[in-house]
């Protein structure tokens, strides 16, 4: 396994969150994590890319009383636990997060956020090349590489978020929600490029609020309810178990 997620619980105080989560995801991969709103899916990610821990340092560094953050169970990556290894080493890693509604600086263009991305890079010919390959996926990226990124609409900005993800060469790429917001016909286009990226050979986690995407993507998925796994299996499975259709996914 290239991330494996044992028995993880995150709490706020007495409210739980994630509740003894665990799953894994092999290299070469692309896994969806599905569920209904409020299951845990962006508190997964945050936590497997350490952000939840480094919330929790920010919160005991404050000085008005805040909700205590709890983290429990290991998580494991290319062999080895990384609890204890911050989020920016993560990163470092090959741990990459594309947050729900791309998340730019908006001051900055397009082509300075994707520089942003390249910043573990010390190369500059390789940073050329993995700008030529970002473009190459995402071609509006480039015709929109002198705008500044506030301006642009939301499925420019999920683009953007993973082709910034992609600068810095991810060996696991986490993509939180892309279609959120989205026009359908926006949303085809960005689920098409999503596609393109994982036939590079980047394995990705995706989380996604419309279930008849990630499956027709994913071969395997898991469903999270009220923070538990309540199903793991492929897509043909999912869809052939009515009970968990209707249950947890609404269909």
């Amino acid at each position: 396994m290239l991330l494996e997620v044992k028995n993880v619980t995150v709490a706020y105080d007495t409210a739980v969150v994630l509740d003894g989560v665990s799953l894994g995801v092999r290299l070469g991969e692309l896994l969806s994590i599905v569920g209904p709103n409020g299951a845990g899916k962006t508190t997964l990610l945050r936590t497997v890319c350490g952000l939840m821990s480094w919330e929790r340092e920010m919160k005991r560094g404050m000085r008005k009383e805040v909700s205590n953050i709890i983290i429990e169970g290991e998580i494991v990556f290319e062999g080895e636990p990384i609890n204890s290894v911050p989020a920016h080493q993560r990163a470092e890693k090959g741990l990459i997060l594309c947050p729900e509604g791309g998340r730019p600086f908006r001051e900055l263009t397009v082509f300075d956020n994707l520089i942003t991305g390249a910043f573990l890079i010390k190369e500059r010919e390789k940073i050329r090349q993995r700008l030529e390959g970002v473009f190459k996926l995402f071609p509006r990226l480039e015709e929109r590489k002198k705008q500044v990124s506030g301006t642009l609409s939301g499925g420019e900005r999920t683009m953007l978020a993973i082709g910034r993800a992609l600068m810095s060469e991810p060996k696991l790429l986490l993509i939180d929600e892309p279609s959120l917001g989205l026009a359908p016909m926006i949303k085809d286009e960005v689920f098409k490029r999503i596609k393109d990226v994982y036939q590079t050979g980047v394995t990705i986690i995706l989380v996604e609020q419309d279930v008849g995407v990630a499956l027709a993507l994913a071969r395997r998925n898991y469903v999270l309810s009220q923070g538990k796994v309540v199903f793991e299996g492929t897509s043909e499975a999912l869809q052939g178990d009515e009970r968990i259709r209707k249950t947890y996914l609404g269909l």
